[in-house]
């Protein structure tokens, strides 16, 4: 069949080569016939919007954002252990940072991204977005592709993302997903329950759901599955090698018969030493469900319970289950969550967290998260769209529950002070176990946070390097995960700073990690000293790239 659309560009191009050929001293006319060209041969498939630019990426053509930590805020409940984050600033700003010190590290991402619903809850370029907005979805899309290409430049080969949304821009991130993690790398769409007897109310349907799309970065992904452990109780019986359960010997419903399996028709004794063979449950000849050699073993291990049926008075033989050796049952993972949790219990979680209701709209529950991370490896899990900072709880609680050492990056705007008196003071009262008001909510769970804001740094700043080097901390901190406290972890920016440390190194009894910048020149006594602590030099790749824009250097 003709591609007919195809016939068509071919014409225009060739017209515009003709065109080319009689313009070829023009370069205004040249350069305006290349840009149609771009056009006419771009992606013909897929997804199209026109493109927007945001107020954030404008400040970043004559500025370098940074990090600022707020010490003010820091928890720091477990000094041996590593650090969580929460940064507070435009989420473009920090992916920007995270992919310098982040990228493919992240195992895990969960984002929970505004809707572009007719709310008004979607802000792109300083302003509201609503219904009106002609350019609405294309502001949408604009505002999620260079996010989640970032993003996906973060996920470590075996990561995976998670993307709530709804109907309004279901269709739209599904085609902008498959073209940036790739088609091949859709994992699947989980609809989440999110309220029962009510919900939405749309013109014709009520809706009681959300969508949940997971992308994984390469197909090193596995999806972990459950193997639940049956309960002790369901074992009632018991011998000297524990509690057992029992499974009928005598093979029951199809393929029961003799002529089934004909080698699984022989005698066994039975406790009186007389032979029996098995019947079917029509009375007729049957078969065993195991083999002559499985049967052997069954009897040499004392592995064979009898009953003899009231009835007719003959035995029946069972095999042993010991509870010690049962394997489980694998739990396949539903598409369809209906029974995990729904927003309301998310609300009631936080109304107990802050003590007053509404402290954040439509939150995502716990119990949502925790089911994501469970059937992924996730070592280090990253949200962009932090909100009231579920991500958070369900990472600590779960590790507490699984003894796992997951940590977490969260990134959240302080759009009506959410990230001050919300996000902050979620993850403060989750970890310390008291809440703002200083009653008790929980034991605490002992590990450390670490609060970063974002800002900006003018391109033109004098001896730009130095002004960086002032937040290179932060991004050390941040890449490791670590709080440089001058104990645990030492940071070394000069050669004083390292002849400090060699002359006072006895003192240092914890030391765990020294980060080192190229410029600093070790003497060999402190080469060998430092060598003897896992030492890393500061890279370059945090602020190069823009200090070679300015023509300077380190």
């Amino acid at each position: 069949m003709a591609n007919i659309s195809k016939m068509k560009r071919e014409r225009m191009l060739n017209f515009l080569n003709k065109l080319k050929e009689e313009n070829k001293t023009n370069d205004e006319m040249l350069i305006a016939l290349g840009e149609i060209e771009t056009e006419l041969t771009s992606k013909k498939y897929g997804l199209v919007w026109e493109e927007h630019e945001e107020e954030v990426d404008k400040k970043m053509v004559d500025n370098i954002p940074v990090f600022v930590e707020d010490l003010g805020k820091e928890i720091i409940l477990n000094p041996n252990d590593k650090c969580n984050f929460l940064i507070e600033g435009d989420n473009l700003h920090s992916l920007y940072l995270l992919e310098k010190t982040h990228k493919n590290k992240i195992d895990f991402i969960y984002i929970d991204p505004p809707y572009n619903t007719n709310n008004k809850e979607f802000i792109y370029d300083d302003k509201r977005i609503d219904y009106n907005d002609g350019y609405r979805h294309s502001k949408w899309l604009s505002f999620m592709s260079i996010r989640l290409k970032i993003a996906h430049e973060l996920l470590s080969k075996s990561g995976v993302i998670f993307i709530s949304i709804d109907e309004n821009e279901f269709a739209q991130l599904k085609i902008l997903c498959d073209d940036i993690f790739g088609e091949s790398n859709f994992i699947g769409t989980l609809i989440w329950r999110k309220k029962t007897g009510g919900g939405q109310t749309d013109d014709f349907f009520v809706t009681e759901h959300e969508y949940i799309f997971g992308y994984r970065k390469t197909t090193n992904f596995k999806w972990l599955e459950f193997v639940e452990k049956s309960n002790v109780k369901d074992f009632k019986l018991i011998d000297d090698i524990g509690n057992y359960s029992i499974t009928k010997l005598e093979k029951w419903g199809s393929s029961a018969h003799r002529e089934d399996r004909p080698t699984m028709y022989y005698p066994l004794l039975n406790p009186d030493g007389i032979e029996m063979y098995p019947i079917a449950p029509d009375g007729l000849p049957g078969r065993w469900r195991v083999g002559k050699n499985r049967m052997e073993q069954l009897i040499n291990s004392n592995g064979i319970h009898w009953i003899k049926d009231e009835k007719s008075k003959k035995w029946v033989p069972y095999e042993k289950n010991y509870y010690e050796n049962a394997k489980g049952k694998l739990l396949k993972s539903r598409s369809i969550l209906y029974n995990i949790a729904e927003t309301g219990t998310a609300t009631k979680l936080l109304t107990s967290i802050f003590g007053k209701k509404d402290a954040f709209p439509n939150p995502k529950p716990i119990e949502v998260i925790q089911f994501l991370l469970e059937h992924t490896k996730s070592n280090t899990v990253l949200d962009f769209f932090a909100g009231s900072g579920t991500t958070a709880q369900a990472v600590l609680e779960l590790n507490k529950t699984d003894g796992g050492n997951r940590q977490f990056i969260l990134c959240t705007n302080n759009e009506n002070n959410i990230c001050k008196d919300v996000t902050y003071p979620r993850c403060q009262t989750i970890i310390t176990g008291n809440r703002i008001d200083g009653s008790k909510y929980s034991d605490p769970i002992f590990t450390n946070l670490k609060y970063y804001k974002t800002s900006f740094i003018s391109k033109n700043e004098e001896m730009l390097s130095n002004a960086l080097l002032e937040h290179i901390k932060e991004m050390v901190q941040l890449e490791h995960m670590v709080k440089i406290d001058g104990k645990n972890y030492i940071l070394l920016l000069d050669d004083e700073q390292a002849d400090d440390l060699e002359k006072n190194w006895n003192t240092y009894d914890n030391l765990k990690g020294i980060y080192i910048s190229k410029n600093v020149l070790l003497t060999s006594s402190q080469n060998e000293l430092f060598n003897t602590i896992e030492m890393k030099v500061i890279p370059d790749y945090y602020f190069n790239f823009e200090l070679r824009e300015v023509g300077e250097t380190w």
